[in-house]
């Protein structure tokens, strides 16, 4: 079998699987993103089947439709948005997963909450590059309120933290557990409740069309001129030229982002450069012992399909 490993970057995932254990399977790997159709369909021809990162490569129906030799897709994770599951079942293409730990992205959200509420960039930017002595006041976050928006496996993490820390905790979703709220101690509100109490909100919400822009200009100005909002799900998750036009204008405090509507972004990019944004290049899921686990498992899945006994098959 010939299998690509896409959107290597920095040639990592070597280093953790052992991908020589096979003689029977020949792997290669990319550690550029490459976004064209046309170049992405001419370069994985040659191969049986496909390792991808997350969302980091989407794969729709016209790529799928176009690799003949294509037979099987295994993505870290347990679902993936940007493959069409549709296309695949009608090529007769298997796409499998893998676990996925989920912690790490959990308390990347809260590292983000934190340093947010301490200022650190400024303080630490001061010091390493302005030669600044405490050029900025931070404030504690005990006492502060958190919103959580999607109390799932994610936001319930997140929200045990601000409460270990002794904030108080608000959650939303459209499809809310209020028993779970309540064991947990947390606070069920409504939308726009959680916006206008909240200090700092972290969204923690799956890319759907029914999520496509669930934060918008109301929200985020709800939050106010002191608030922060903090997106460690999917950058669409909020309405992006509205949270530009509230960070332009001062009406939302600022922004922790790990995520951006086309990756990988770069200092160009409106929200990367903006002052009042504290950005980071979609590491809250990107971890050691995360990454052993994501490929180690794919390693797994693609001896088992090649032994006929594809696991992990997502349907």
């Amino acid at each position: 079998m010939q299998i690509a490993i896409l959107d290597d970057y920095f040639n990592r995932a070597r280093s953790f699987a052992d991908w020589d254990s096979s003689d029977a399977l020949t792997f290669t790997f990319f550690d550029s993103h490459i976004p064209s159709t046309d170049e992405l369909i001419e370069i994985l021809l040659p191969f049986d089947a496909i390792g991808v990162m997350r969302e980091r490569t989407p794969f729709p129906r016209e790529i799928i439709q176009a690799l003949p030799n294509l037979k099987l897709i295994v993505t870290s994770g347990k679902q993936n948005a940007a493959i069409d599951l549709d296309a695949a079942r009608d090529r007769g293409v298997i796409v499998c997963g893998t676990s996925s730990p989920g912690h790490a992205t959990a308390e990347h959200a809260f590292m983000l909450i934190m340093m947010l509420c301490r200022k650190a960039v400024p303080l630490i930017n001061g010091l390493k590059i302005d030669n600044v002595w405490q050029p900025v006041m931070g404030r504690d976050l005990r006492g502060k309120t958190l919103g959580i928006v999607g109390l799932g496996r994610l936001g319930s993490q997140v929200a045990t933290l601000g409460l270990a820390i002794g904030m108080d905790v608000l959650a939303w979703s459209s499809n809310l557990d209020t028993e779970k709220t309540v064991a947990m101690g947390v606070t069920a509100v409504s939308k726009s409740e959680l916006f206008l109490r909240s200090d700092f909100v972290s969204v923690h919400y799956k890319l759907s069309d029914r999520s496509r822009g669930l934060i918008g200009e109301d929200e985020l100005s709800l939050l106010g001129s002191d608030g922060y909002i903090v997106n460690t799900s999917r950058a669409e998750i909020i309405d992006q030229e509205a949270l530009l036009r509230c960070l332009d204008a001062g009406t939302l405090g600022g922004l922790a982002t790990d995520v951006f509507p086309v990756e990988p972004a770069n200092n160009s990019d409106s929200l990367v450069a903006h002052p009042r944004v504290l950005a980071t290049p979609h590491v809250g899921y990107c971890t050691e012992e995360t990454f052993t686990v994501f490929y180690q498992e794919m390693l797994a899945t693609f001896e088992s399909f090649r032994e006929g006994s594809p696991i992990n098959v997502i349907s």
